[in-house]
């Protein structure tokens, strides 16, 4: 098979069993988005969705999180990882968007990462799911089921690699939601340890449950 074959076999197995796939995360607008994706750094989306409702409450906007201080939003996030420094990143990353974009979350990947807290992991999400643009988040998840199954080779070792690749081999109009395919699948069925082959309908182009190597 080749890796066109591959793709093309994952593409329509998803497209039938997760047509809809979509981030986790809860959130109205692209400010909040914004925000839930920074907070979502090396935590997970169940305890960013407990913290964010509060944190709404009180910054309903980015002006309202731009004039806070830090006293104000620790005491919000504390239960989610690095809460120091994604509290001083919301607030700087608030100030920054009024000062630099007029309050308005900007849509290239450039722009975003220049805004405090946001790398090209969290601008790809912002502007994939926001604006439906081509662009492929790699963590954690896409990362390893990515090279699972095989869709890009060993020698693919950074997340930057593996973008590149995806990108390259997924049509264009679906790498938004070949994003959230690879998320889930890997939140869900392809974990880490004990990789839940038994429920999964890839099996017939995964390289490793091929060598039974997890």
């Amino acid at each position: 098979m080749t890796r066109q074959q591959k793709y093309q076999f994952v593409t329509d197995y998803f497209l039938s069993h997760a047509p809809d796939a979509e981030t986790e995360l809860f959130y109205d607008n692209p400010y909040q988005l914004l925000v839930a994706v920074i907070l979502s750094a090396q935590c997970t989306d169940k305890r960013v969705n407990q913290t964010t409702p509060a944190l709404f409450k009180k910054f309903p906007t980015v002006h309202a999180l731009a004039k806070a201080s830090f006293d104000q939003v620790f005491p919000l996030i504390q239960s989610i990882s690095y809460p120091n420094n994604k509290s001083k990143h919301l607030i700087g990353m608030a100030q920054q968007l009024i000062k630099d974009f007029g309050g308005e979350v900007p849509m290239t990947v450039e722009e975003l990462i220049q805004l405090p807290g946001v790398g090209r992991k969290t601008a790809n999400v912002i502007t994939s799911v926001i604006d439906n643009q081509p662009n492929m988040a790699v963590d954690t998840h896409v990362f390893r089921v990515s090279r699972r199954i095989g869709l890009v080779p060993s020698t693919a070792t950074t997340p930057l690699a593996v973008e590149k690749i995806l990108i390259k081999n997924f049509p264009d109009q679906l790498i938004h939601k070949a994003h959230h395919w690879l998320i889930l699948h890997g939140r869900y069925t392809c974990v880490a340890r004990s990789p839940k082959c038994e429920k999964c309908g890839l099996q017939e182009v995964c390289a490793a449950f091929k060598r039974k190597a997890f």
